[in-house]
């Protein structure tokens, strides 16, 4: 592996590094922030601080106004932006639409980039991806998909219920994953406003840094124009992993950077505060601590960096996403646990930062596909595999 990160992006590194640290820290006590999120006030007010600074949704490609960023490059800037819980709403590089903006930047037509990606890029309006759906429908198996969509002239009519919507509430238009009547998954666009599209509640979650939370989301005869298909039909689940596999990595970038967060709050205070004679730090169980974040957040950076580098060959990297998610989900967990017990009581209280971080984060290890579901996945890969080399 080896890793180079231009000058360009570096630079660009510098530059979020002090926009998170000067504008977007000072406003993490901002109080236009919710159990389900930052209001969309707050989400405008960061939104326009990154659009003043040239770093307004980076990740888009050159032609819808973004700066067509690398995997490996957006390891290094989503990194720096995750620093701050507000920085990735501020800089549009947040879940569901950062993941959103790079399914349509490959998939969408021309006449859907410029009706819903470009003002999604340009951070004027929000958007969500509808798949998930309370039991008996689909969660971790994608194929047990219950949601419906049958052809009526030139419309097909949508009906079902997903639930862990994020962004649902506020969303501009969303991309709803349903099975047509023959049995295949197709993406659908869709204007939230549009009869038959309703949400019925915000679920109440651990995490609070997605704008518009989580939503129940039901669909009653909800009518979508043939033409506002995503792709083609009867791939969504082919888009899907399109979507999944870079997502899933970002989401690590980004929370590496709160544990990175979370560890430099537990250094600092490993400093300063004196225990039994001496600073916090030199007591070796917390010294230890501190030394396996270090190896832990290392260990994460690398497999990150990876993934990034196999993505940017123009590779699938389904098995190489899986196993980063992984690794980074439960390494930067620990650091985040070792930090708050560092902590000791300001971890476990809103007195410090990394309390917030720690609830934010425990949902990584389910968000896009708990950690079993990956490791059962590889473990398939793994046996066909050595099945392969048998034959030869």
């Amino acid at each position: 592996m080896n890793i180079e990160v231009s000058d360009e992006i570096q630079k660009m590194q510098a530059q979020v590094r002090a926009f998170i640290r000067d504008e977007i820290m000072p406003m993490e006590s901002d109080p236009r922030q919710t159990g389900h999120g930052p209001t969309e006030e707050l989400r405008d007010v960061l939104v326009e601080k990154a659009r003043q600074r040239g770093l307004l949704t980076p990740h888009a490609s050159l032609e819808m106004g973004g700066a067509g960023l690398s995997h490996v490059a957006k390891a290094v800037i989503f990194e720096e932006a995750g620093y701050s819980h507000l920085g990735p709403t501020a800089m549009n590089i947040h879940a569901p639409d950062e993941g959103n903006i790079h399914l349509m930047d490959v998939v969408a037509s021309d006449e859907q980039k410029e009706r819903w990606l470009r003002p999604l890029v340009e951070g004027k309006i929000r958007s969500c991806f509808a798949m998930t759906e309370p039991s008996p429908g689909a969660g971790s198996d994608p194929s047990m998909l219950q949601t419906t969509a049958v052809r009526d002239g030139d419309d097909y009519v949508i009906n079902g219920e997903k639930w862990f919507i994020t962004g649902a509430e506020g969303a501009s238009f969303a991309i709803i994953m349903a099975r047509t009547e023959d049995g295949h998954a197709t993406m659908f666009l869709t204007d939230t406003d549009r009869p038959g599209f309703i949400v019925e509640r915000l679920m109440d979650v651990m995490d609070s840094c997605f704008t518009g939370g989580h939503g129940v989301v039901r669909f009653e005869d909800l009518r979508v124009p043939a033409k506002d298909i995503l792709g083609e039909p009867g791939k969504g689940f082919r888009y899907a992993q399109v979507r999944l596999a870079p997502a899933r990595l970002t989401h690590c970038m980004r929370w590496l950077g709160a544990a990175q967060r979370a560890h430099d709050e537990a250094c600092q205070y490993a400093r300063t505060r004196e225990s039994f004679g001496k600073r916090l730090g030199e007591h070796q169980g917390v010294g230890f601590m501190l030394a396996d974040n270090e190896m832990d957040i290392l260990t994460t950076r690398l497999a990150i960096m990876h993934c990034a580098q196999v993505l940017d060959r123009g590779e699938r990297a389904n098995q190489e996403s899986s196993m980063a998610k992984v690794i980074s989900s439960e390494a930067i967990w620990r650091v985040i646990d070792r930090s708050v017990q560092i902590l000791g009581g300001q971890g476990v209280s809103g007195e410090n930062v990394v309390e917030r971080i720690f609830k934010d984060a425990r949902g990584f290890r389910i968000y896009d596909g708990p950690n079993e579901v990956h490791r059962m996945s590889l473990a398939r890969k793994i046996l066909a595999r050595e099945t392969e080399e048998l034959k030869r």
